[in-house]
């Protein structure tokens, strides 16, 4: 996909306040500092769209990016995060659930885990939740080029394993320092989305079957 506008439309602390346009929505829900900024950033050729920090925990509102006027990459809250308080952490919770569960835009869930290391009881947790809804996904391994490529079907079985994967659902290793994945996790988002973008070429939506300003 060639993307030729991006932008952050809405910074949203609760339901009342997601986008009311309709467009389709492909969310990144993962433990905290694993990556989705970096991910939205190299997705959408640009370094600042959405702001990475060295302290996790920093996104504790739902962001919602526009992207060529036709859809939202929406980036979730964080989970794991200790130094939150427990009270925090259980309202970011049910936010979290109730955009996943409830949002008709959504298309597809990208669930990032750390390449590096085999996913966290978090990330499993997660991903049988996901499953348990029924809700499409695939799972990104980040930061993939801290493994040597020789291991990366180490690393990709590993993952697969501990959380348990269906083979049905994909496993994409991603690199946002190199771009690995890029083009593949694009084709991916592409075929979810169910019809013609502007920048893209193809659709398939299976839930029901640069100005950069």
């Amino acid at each position: 996909m060639k993307v030729t506008h991006s932008e952050l439309a809405v910074s949203a602390a609760s339901p009342a306040q997601f986008p009311a346009d309709g467009l389709p929505e492909i969310a990144l829900a993962g433990r905290s500092n694993v990556g989705k900024s970096s991910l939205i950033n190299r997705l959408a050729g640009r370094r600042q769209l959405a702001r990475t920090s060295s302290q996790p925990g920093r996104t504790r509102l739902l962001n919602f990016y526009r992207i060529n006027r036709s859809f939202y990459l929406v980036d979730v809250p964080g989970y794991g995060y200790a130094k939150a308080s427990k009270t925090e952490r259980q309202r970011w919770g049910r936010l979290i659930e109730k955009y996943l569960q409830d949002r008709p835009q959504l298309r597809l869930v990208l669930l990032l885990v750390d390449f590096r290391h085999p996913p966290t009881a978090d990330d499993r947790m997660m991903y049988e939740w996901l499953v348990w809804r029924g809700i499409p996904m695939c799972v990104v391994g980040t930061k993939a080029d801290k493994v040597s490529r020789g291991q990366h079907a180490k690393h990709a079985r590993i993952a697969r394993e501990t959380l348990g994967m269906d083979a049905a659902h994909p496993f994409l290793p991603f690199s946002a320092e190199t771009g690995l994945g890029r083009d593949e996790l694009w084709q991916l988002i592409e075929d979810r989305l169910g019809n013609k973008t502007e920048g893209s070429k193809s659709a398939n939506d299976p839930r029901e079957s640069e100005d950069n300003g």
